[in-house]
């Protein structure tokens, strides 16, 4: 496992202030129309989402600074209504359902938080976490129902009683809330739950709303920042064919601040306009896909340059909040009454079904903490929004190529200036010439000019994505990007396929520049290192650890095919209990843990099928919608002295009304191909 960053406790304005619960100076936590403000200092924080509720307590530690170690400076959380009270009346704060506990890791760790209080939240947990026993009630849900408000305040004060003594105010982590989650009724509803909130006593620096779809009415304005979001493929979408829907949109630089591609299971379709009265508020993210879920009918996966280039066109594109969904992948607990998981049978909120146990989300961090390649590919950009960030946030953004571009759309490159006022002011250019499934060509003798600098004219190579400073730092201009400023040392990253040049503000010109690493500037205090190096910036190196071979024995032929059918939302139904009686069975022997040091491996089965699921000693630990990835499972959650487990495949089958991925072996049948203990981190 990475040590912390060196320079973690500078991380950013807002963590460097961070304080304990000591009387010590707490900073001041404003906003106004472009960014955040921390005493006094204009900041871009990254924003990352992990559901302490589906993680075990004794890993959470390790995880939020594996999260800090990305660049995350602020975490968001769901609170899960159903995963606290899911029987009325019975509250559970055990465990990994302790929110305190939860909160105390992340004061510990310097990390502030957002709560995403419900009561509607989605997550793709059953109803969206209300719990099954609120639509016993008879009353009208996420309205201003007198019975459902009470439920609601019953719910905001058990809440609170975890939150009191950790909110900012006090030293604590807790610096903003959400009300409720992609809300389109009336903005009094909304009020209503801020109003509960305040009478039970949270307070504050900000509080927080999703900002798709629009409001029927609006909020008054000043009491929540609308927080946006884009994905690159959706698991919701009813279609089972490759880049259906509005994702593509994401790829491009555009002033409108949300998708229309969000959620249209539930939402339907969504209009491309700016929300009256949005442009008064900063620019935040809170639901960039860090990656994807899968559906039983639908099983996207998302390339790590799907997040990447997302990332880069928000920051382009105006953004000065990157918030993740997911940035940490989880595993839903068990439930006392029924299964945790969205599904087409539950009363509320079934439009998919989605896996009983995992919750991966193909995220930077996967389910068991994994790292997937996009959480360094990330990391440049997040150490340079720290760094950069007072200079980045007044930036406004402009848009010289056009912001409607079609779907794979390749007559022009795609790019944006974030830029100051005044004469010789900075400024940062923005290139993005990739599109998840569209092999975008290079463009050739491309003219970039901000600020009345030009560059030199450059040939941008497919999917190539680049920041480009202006004025910055003494740079007059670079063709390299800038990645972090520390101790006096600026650290540039060579752009693949593009020449490295940089003008100094004081005539110097270096051309074709090469990286020659940490250690050695290329011009007084400035190096250049290449992406990988820049991906790894101020991590500690990690010894290499080698993969141990395991042998599946098949135990079991796979018995009749299931009948597939479609259910209530119209899309295919996922297996039943039943169905799983007539699966292939697998016996996988784990040797001890003092042999092959499980209790910091996966074990990876590399298989083709419809469906698998794991069991140890009977029970249900660990199941997986085939998409063409490997079933991964975290060997030291075992229980103890177990030594075997059952593998149960179903068959996949011919023209089944599935979506996989163009990698995925689409072959009926089933197979497992091969079954080993991998190291925990890299995947």
């Amino acid at each position: 496992m990475n040590q912390l960053l060196r320079f973690s406790v500078t991380i950013y304005i807002l963590v460097l202030s961070f304080t304990n619960a000591r009387a010590q100076h707490i900073p001041s936590v404003t906003w106004d129309s472009q960014s955040l403000i921390i005493d006094g200092h204009r900041v871009c924080p990254v924003m990352g989402e992990i559901h302490y509720s589906r993680i075990p307590v004794n890993e959470w530690a390790d995880e939020v600074r594996k999260m800090k170690e990305g660049g995350v400076t602020i975490i968001a959380t769901y609170l899960f209504w159903n995963h606290i009270e899911e029987q009325e009346g019975i509250f559970r704060w055990d465990g990994q359902r302790s929110l305190r506990n939860f909160l105390e890791v992340c004061k510990k760790e310097q990390m502030p938080v957002v709560l995403r209080l419900g009561p509607f939240c989605h997550g793709e947990v059953r109803n969206g976490g209300i719990p099954d026993w609120v639509f016993a009630k008879g009353c009208k849900l996420r309205e201003q129902n007198p019975v459902f408000l009470g439920l609601v305040e019953t719910l905001y004060r058990q809440i609170f009683t975890q939150v009191q003594g950790l909110q900012w105010k006090d030293g604590g982590p807790v610096i903003a809330a959400q009300f409720d989650n992609e809300y389109h009724g009336r903005g009094e509803y909304l009020m209503a739950l801020k109003q509960i909130a305040l009478k039970i006593g949270f307070d504050l620096p900000f509080y927080t709303r999703t900002g798709w779809p629009e409001l029927r009415t609006p909020v008054p304005f000043g009491e929540m920042l609308p927080l946006y979001g884009d994905y690159a493929d959706g698991f919701w979408d009813k279609e089972v064919t490759e880049g259906c829907g509005n994702y593509y949109k994401a790829f491009n630089f555009k002033g409108f601040r949300s998708s229309t591609a969000i959620g249209t299971d539930l939402l339907g379709k969504q209009e491309e306009k700016l929300n009256e009265g949005d442009e008064q508020y900063p620019y935040f993210t809170c639901e960039l896909g860090g990656g994807m879920a899968t559906a039983y009918h639908r099983r996207p996966y998302v390339y790590p340059e799907d997040a990447y280039s997302m990332a880069l066109v928000k920051l382009g594109s105006g953004s000065n909040l990157l918030g993740y969904y997911m940035y940490h992948g989880g595993t839903n607990p068990e439930g006392l009454l029924h299964t945790m998981n969205e599904c087409q049978t539950s009363p509320g909120t079934a439009n998919n079904d989605l896996p009983v146990m995992t919750y991966d989300f193909q995220a930077p961090l996967g389910e068991f903490g994994q790292t997937y390649p996009q959480y360094y590919m990330l990391r440049p950009l997040h150490l340079f929004m720290h760094d950069w960030g007072e200079t980045l946030a007044p930036m406004e953004a402009s848009f010289p190529a056009p912001q409607d571009l079609k779907k794979g759309e390749d007559t022009q490159l795609r790019w944006a200036i974030r830029s100051a006022k005044g004469e010789d002011a900075s400024a940062f250019i923005f290139v993005n010439n990739y599109e998840r499934f569209h092999n975008l060509s290079a463009k050739k003798n491309v003219q970039l000019e901000a600020c009345g600098v030009k560059l030199p004219k450059l040939t941008v190579p497919s999917g190539c994505m680049a920041i480009f400073p202006v004025n910055v730092d003494g740079i007059r201009y670079a063709t390299a990007q800038l990645v972090a400023r520390r101790d006096g040392k600026v650290y540039m990253m060579q752009v693949p396929g593009i020449p490295s040049t940089i003008c100094m503000t004081n005539g110097k010109t270096l051309k074709n520049v090469r990286p020659r690493g940490t250690r050695n500037p290329i011009y007084d205090n400035i190096y250049l290192i290449t992406k990988a190096e820049a991906e790894r910036l101020f991590l500690s190196e990690e010894e290499e650890t080698k993969s141990i071979a395991l042998a599946a024995e098949k135990v079991k032929e796979a018995g009749p095919l299931r009948t597939i059918v479609k259910g209530r939302a119209k899309v295919a139904e996922a297996p039943s209990e039943q169905d799983w009686q007539q699966a292939a069975v697998y016996r996988i022997q784990i040797p001890a843990p003092d042999k092959a040091g499980v209790g910091a491996s996966l074990l990876s089965i590399s298989y083709r099928g419809d469906c698998a699921r794991l069991y140890a000693n009977g029970h249900l630990i660990a199941d997986n919608f085939y998409y063409g990835r490997p079933f991964l499972y975290g060997l030291w959650r075992l229980p103890e002295n177990c030594s075997q487990l059952e593998l149960r495949i179903l068959p996949l089958q011919p023209d089944a009304p599935v979506y996989l991925p163009r990698e995925a072996d689409k072959t009926a049948g089933e197979q497992v191909y091969n079954v080993e203990i991998i190291r925990k981190k890299d995947i």
